[in-house]
């Protein structure tokens, strides 16, 4: 993987702030875009503008096809079975509510989360436990942050789980969780398995089949694609027999003043004007990823991880959160520094060195809360980060931590 090739593509990283390069640490939250994104989409903006699958002239008829081939292309991306099983959504937020609102869980059934899922996965069932009634359920993990693969085996034998709603990859430590042996025993306990892959999908080869997932979630803005674009894969099956919460334009065949015939999945969850310049953007982020390998990506981040991670372990009083070894945190450094404030340091970084990190509870307060912490500083990396930005990053640590 040349790095030097890949920064070439993403042309905010020539900025400069203050006379100082930038150093992009907060791909967790999003990432750069590529040229090959904002060129894919400024194609639809400037070139053929229109609606697709409603008009028939010639604009009309290539969004139509875009889409189509956008589709396709999220379809392989993720191996399902065909395009049909790919929803566009917003976000991975608006895919896990719409399984949430539209998988018609009764009164009683349990839903099953990670005790680290960000609040888009565990909100949605909060709601519906009051709303409606249904068993809410944290499964608490190790110490370390890893998987109770025997809890959770344990507690699957009891029954009554309908749901099993996991995070793949923590964004809050970067801990992985073993999907594929989490949805044999779901499946074998008669559950569901839903998976929230926001920070898995960018970072890790992933195939829905093999995996045998019944839903999927993840979001253009993690994987170099735009934001406000998303993703739900689900079994063909299971789209079928689901009711829509969102009705409107395009999710219907036909209407009366008193009647409304639906359209089959997947355009009978997409309802309304689509952002197709997103959609496409979407597939051609994608489409980069693949050239690249996300194999590639994953062992030129754990090496970038590793180092920083043995460098800043001299630091007094720091403590990284999660598994030990950077080899099971992915791109991701969580971190905090004795009883020093975590947003003191993302601040001085950022304006002392044009490092850019996030600080906070990274929208798993939950965790934080069961853990008496106020957050974390996190660092994260991605497929465009170099050694010397590492570099440039343990030096103004170091320096920092004594001063904040």
């Amino acid at each position: 993987m040349n790095i030097e090739n890949i920064r070439k593509d993403f042309p905010i990283l020539d900025k400069k702030i203050n006379g100082r390069p930038i150093v992009y640490f907060d791909n967790a939250c999003v990432t750069l875009k590529p040229k090959q994104v904002t060129e894919a989409m400024r194609g639809y903006y400037e070139d053929y503008t229109s609606c697709a699958g409603r008009s028939a002239h010639k604009f009309g008829k290539r969004v139509t096809e875009e889409v189509l081939k956008s589709r396709k292309t999220l379809q392989r991306f993720v191996g399902a079975k065909n395009e049909k099983e790919i929803v566009f959504t917003r976000n991975t937020t608006e895919a896990i509510n719409l399984v949430a609102n539209c998988l018609n869980l009764e009164k009683g059934s349990a839903v099953l989360n990670s005790d680290k899922e960000h609040n888009s996965n565990l909100v949605p069932w909060q709601f519906l436990e009051k709303r409606i009634g249904i068993k809410h359920e944290i499964l608490q993990g190790n110490d370390d942050g890893t998987f109770k693969l025997d809890k959770f085996e344990e507690r699957m034998s009891l029954g009554n789980v309908k749901l099993v709603a996991m995070v793949h990859i923590s964004n809050l430590d970067g801990a992985t969780n073993p999907i594929k042996e989490i949805t044999k025993i779901a499946h074998d306990a008669g559950a569901l398995v839903l998976v929230d892959a926001a920070q898995a999908m960018p970072h890790k080869e992933i195939d829905v089949r093999k995996l045998n997932v019944d839903f999927m979630a993840f979001s253009g803005h993690k994987m170099l694609g735009p934001s406000g674009i998303g993703a739900l894969y689900a079994k063909y099956h299971l789209l079928d027999e689901m009711s829509p919460f969102m009705v409107g334009g395009d999710t219907v065949v036909d209407t009366t003043y008193h009647s409304a015939q639906l359209e089959k999945p997947p355009e009978k969850f997409e309802a309304g004007l689509q952002d197709y310049a997103g959609i496409i953007g979407f597939a051609a982020a994608a489409e980069y990823l693949t050239k690249i390998g996300k194999e590639n990506i994953c062992k030129h981040e754990t090496s970038l991880n590793r180092k920083i991670s043995e460098e800043i372990s001299s630091i007094n009083q720091l403590k990284i959160i999660g598994p030990k070894a950077a080899e099971e945190r992915s791109g991701i450094i969580s971190f905090n520094i004795g009883k020093k404030n975590p947003h003191d340091i993302a601040l001085m970084l950022d304006s002392v060195h044009n490092i850019m990190i996030r600080s906070g509870a990274h929208c798993v307060n939950s965790w934080f809360n069961a853990h008496n912490l106020s957050g974390s500083a996190r660092a994260s990396l991605y497929l465009y980060n170099t050694v010397e930005e590492t570099n440039i990053f343990v030096d103004s640590l170091k320096k920092l931590s004594n001063v904040i």
